[in-house]
């Protein structure tokens, strides 16, 4: 991904409060739009590098639980 695209995605939702957070993700997932996925990859790259190794272990348990 364009490291411009990175740029771009979190300045478009720097500042927002949680609940504006959670409704962009939450609306991304229920359009299912392909273009939507890097904004929630981006979204998701922030989670993960701000997460401590419990909050990591937490995320991939419940990936993995979503995806049997």
């Amino acid at each position: 991904m364009n490291l411009n695209l990175r740029k771009a995605i979190i300045a478009n939702v720097s500042g927002n409060s949680q609940e504006q957070l959670k409704d962009t993700i939450v609306d991304a997932i229920q359009r299912g739009e392909e273009k939507m996925l890097p904004g929630l990859g981006v979204l998701f790259e922030v989670i993960w590098e701000h997460a401590d190794d419990q909050e990591k272990s937490m995320m991939l348990e419940t990936l993995e639980d979503g995806l049997k």
